[in-house]
């Protein structure tokens, strides 16, 4: 019998699980039935997942600042040689990584992180090539300003398309009010060249008190950014504080709000500034979650190794411990579903690989695979 090829596959995967000794059990969903697959273990914060083309795994680890390269047949890990050093503290360490689009042509690996500058800290991001398992090759691109001395919000997502480069950073906790200044990278969403220039077609290039990198401004910590496969348009979420995590779509020029307009109170139950939700000028978020469910990662779905799941938004859910699927229609959001919520996972990142399976990084170190069951 001729057995066709991604059948073949498919199978492989599940006799090799059932050989390896790491677990895996099958879930039912609000429209699917799923098997969930342990790939690989002892990654603390899992803060990112990317793919190299040959389907080899990268994954960062934040606190203790390595990047792995992961085997995703046998889920052995390999330590990246030749990363940087990182300042591991608070909401600090190794964070997002990218694969260029192009990377069979040039070779470029992003990643962000923080560091230290004596007492004080920021988020920088890099590119590099691997030669073997080493980096080579790095360039700094970018370096978020000003430093602050307490190591909080980062934010930190990166998203690489069109030739470039688009980044996030939070307004670093005690520094809300910078999220409304020009002056500054904190609380912005930055857009770059992919090699790191300063595009002329930024909205405040023209602007001599702005820095030239900030594409939207108005932001509170965001962790998540994503580009939809059939508008183009580019997706982002952030923590609120107590309530008011945001869904937006990040368009140039536009003040998301913070901290003037918020959906949630500060954790001491107090409102955020005059407490209002509104004013003109400033964008509506396109969801909300409140409670906040502390989202990290992003990923739209686009495959149809799994049908019943293609085009949602799969965001990771800290606080709430479960996997978001959001149903979304032109340009909101229809239909939430909280999955894997009796499993208690701090779901730090989601990705789409190669192979049409999702694979979420959970906090406490595992690497998780999600294809169907059947």
């Amino acid at each position: 019998m001729v057995v066709p090829v991604k059948t073949f596959i498919c199978i492989s995967a599940c006799l090799m699980f059932s050989c390896s000794g790491r677990k895996s059990f099958t879930q039912s969903t609000d429209v699917v039935t799923v098997m969930v697959e342990e790939v690989t273990d002892g990654i603390a914060v899992p803060f990112a997942i990317d793919f190299l083309p040959d389907g080899t795994m990268l994954v960062t680890d934040r606190p203790s600042g390595r990047i792995f390269s992961v085997d995703i047949r046998s889920g052995k890990k390999t330590v990246i040689q030749n990363t940087p050093a990182v300042l591991g503290e608070g909401d600090g360490g190794m964070l997002d990584l990218r694969v260029h689009p192009d990377y069979d042509q040039n070779g470029w690996l992003y990643f962000s992180f923080a560091t230290a500058k004596d007492s004080l800290s920021t988020m920088v991001v890099e590119r590099a090539r691997l030669d073997g398992n080493r980096l080579t090759d790095r360039e700094r691109l970018f370096t978020a300003l000003p430093y602050y001395k307490e190591p909080n919000h980062f934010g930190s997502r990166l998203l690489l398309t069109g030739g470039y480069l688009f980044i996030t950073m939070g307004e670093r906790y005690y520094l809300r009010d910078s999220a409304q200044h020009l002056s500054n990278h904190l609380g912005k969403v930055i857009r770059l060249h992919d090699d790191g220039r300063i595009p002329e077609d930024n909205p405040f290039v023209a602007d001599p008190g702005a820095l030239h990198e900030i594409w939207s401004i108005g932001h509170r910590n965001p962790q998540g950014l994503a580009q939809h496969p059939a508008t183009g348009e580019i997706w982002e979420h952030e923590h609120g504080p107590k309530g008011g995590d945001e869904i937006n779509i990040i368009k140039p020029s536009l003040n998301y709000g913070w901290p003037l307009i918020c959906h949630g109170i500060d954790y001491d139950g107090s409102p955020i500034g005059a407490g209002i939700t509104y004013l003109d000028g400033m964008e509506q978020p396109s969801y909300h979650f409140t409670p906040s469910i502390a989202p990290s990662g992003m990923e739209f779905y686009n495959s149809t190794v799994i049908p019943a799941w293609k085009g949602s938004l799969f965001i990771g859910a800290m606080a709430l411990k479960h996997l978001n699927r959001l149903v979304i229609k032109d340009g909101r959001v229809v239909t939430e579903e909280r999955v894997f919520s009796d499993k208690n996972w701090r779901v730090r990142s989601v990705k789409a690989g190669p192979d049409g399976f999702l694979y979420l990084g959970i906090d406490g170190g595992k690497v998780l695979r999600i294809r169907p069951a059947e």
